[in-house]
């Protein structure tokens, strides 16, 4: 692989990487703590992500339990889940919140899979920009004389293989995350 593609690669990479993380809180037939984990509490005077002021399970299938280490931050977190885009309202029950969300319906389902297929073209994007700036630098690199016209076009060649194989790691990821989505 030509070294100028090969250096971009980790940005191919990390928005892959994003993305994983990204539909991973689309919500499916189970709950899973991996839903609210990254929602930014504000707390002893600044904003961090659940997970880290407080454990998170799931006991039931349509249920996750929060307890907070410190009891003293239950009411932020409850008005953070409460500003959140859940559409879920917490039941604080002494030492920890409660979060019970109802069954998908079929509509629910659907509108998740829209929402996943946006976060699929959003990451398409990103790495067609990426793509392009790879393409820029190449030619760049053969306007300067650094490589000759033979080199740019097998760079160009395995960029495009490149992105190619990256397009069908979204298109895989987002075929498995619709029949999670979609399993009843």
């Amino acid at each position: 692989m030509h070294t100028m593609i090969e250096s971009n690669k980790a940005h191919y990479d990390k928005t892959i990487e994003f993305l994983k993380t990204d539909i991973e809180s689309l919500r499916t037939g189970r709950i899973s703590p991996s839903l609210v984990e990254t929602i930014k509490v504000e707390s002893y005077g600044t904003v961090s992500d659940l997970v880290q002021l407080a454990s998170i399970s799931a006991p039931e299938p349509q249920t996750i339990a929060i307890k907070p280490w410190d009891k003293g931050i239950l009411k932020d977190i409850e008005r953070a889940l409460m500003s959140s885009d859940l559409n879920v309202n917490p039941v604080v029950d002494s030492d920890l919140v409660r979060l019970n969300f109802p069954a998908l319906t079929e509509e629910s389902r659907k509108d998740l899979v829209k929402i996943l297929h946006k976060k699929l073209e959003e990451t398409r994007i990103t790495l067609k920009s990426q793509r392009e700036k790879i393409k820029d630098t190449v030619v760049n690199a053969e306007k300067a004389k650094e490589i000759t016209e033979d080199d740019r076009f097998q760079a160009l060649k395995e960029l495009d293989e490149m992105t190619k194989e990256y397009n069908e790691k979204i298109k895989l990821l987002g075929t498995e995350k619709e029949q999670e989505i979609m399993k009843v």
